[in-house]
């Protein structure tokens, strides 16, 4: 088995998870919380195949490492179809906003920020990193990121989260500007918050892993995704209709 192989195998993979969201998208939030709700066969498929193509993506490393293939050029494709995954699955979920019922325009933009933002982060980070030595500030890393999604679909709440990342992730991407902008500029800026003043340890959003501040960020996220209750389709839906008129 080469590493590429498992690199391309999750790329298509997550394609065919991005197609489920498209025809499985949901318009409401919370399924757990709707009563005489049924699954939704197509967002469980979809959740099935991202855990495959997360399978897929951690063990590329380990096969290279394994097997003696580890390269450069491998590294380069395991990056560049991160991004086209991320595509996959927020131009699936538009899609799905888009043809499914009434045009819902809100959630197909959001869809589009999400991926955006999803971007971004990644292309701050490698562009900051041909400038500085590293970059490696921000919560909305990929893991977090990655999780977010599943957790969502798991819980059939596909609006909580197209809009926590169409918003939250922007801060991981002003954030490294700002990390890069402060390095060029000859400073310091602590890493962890333990090593700064109380303004920087109030920002529970800047800990690292691992420690007790990151996982209560990390819980109000969770419970975000699967808790959220607001029906998100109808509150926007009305908000328009308010501002057109």
């Amino acid at each position: 088995m080469r590493p590429n192989w498992l690199t391309v195998g999750g790329m298509a993979i997550t394609a065919a998870a991005g197609v489920c969201y498209a025809l499985g998208v949901g318009r409401q939030f919370a399924w757990t919380l709707r009563s005489g709700a049924s699954p939704n066969a197509y967002l469980l498929l979809g959740g099935g195949l991202l855990v495959l193509a997360s399978a897929c993506d951690m063990l590329d490393g380990a096969v290279a490492r394994l097997g003696t293939h580890s390269s450069v050029f491998g590294q380069f494709l395991d990056s560049m179809l991160d991004r086209f995954s991320d595509f996959a699955v927020y131009s699936g979920i538009a899609i799905g906003y888009a043809v499914q019922g009434p045009a819902n325009i809100t959630f197909v933009l959001l869809s589009m920020l999400s991926f955006v933002n999803a971007f971004m982060i990644s292309y701050a980070k490698a562009r900051a990193e041909n400038l500085i030595a590293s970059c490696p500030v921000g919560y909305w890393q990929r893991g977090e990121r990655s999780a977010a999604i599943l957790i969502a679909t798991f819980a059939h709440n596909i609006p909580a989260l197209v809009i926590q990342q169409a918003m939250l992730p922007l801060l991981t991407v002003v954030r490294r500007i700002l990390y890069t902008r402060a390095v060029m500029a000859g400073k310091r800026p602590p890493l962890d918050p333990r090593a700064g003043r109380w303004w920087l340890k109030v920002r529970l959003w800047r800990w690292p892993r691992m420690t007790v501040p990151y996982d209560l960020v990390t819980g109000l996220n969770i419970a975000w995704l699967i808790f959220a209750p607001i029906p998100a389709y109808d509150v926007l839906r009305q908000l328009a209709e308010v501002v057109s008129t």
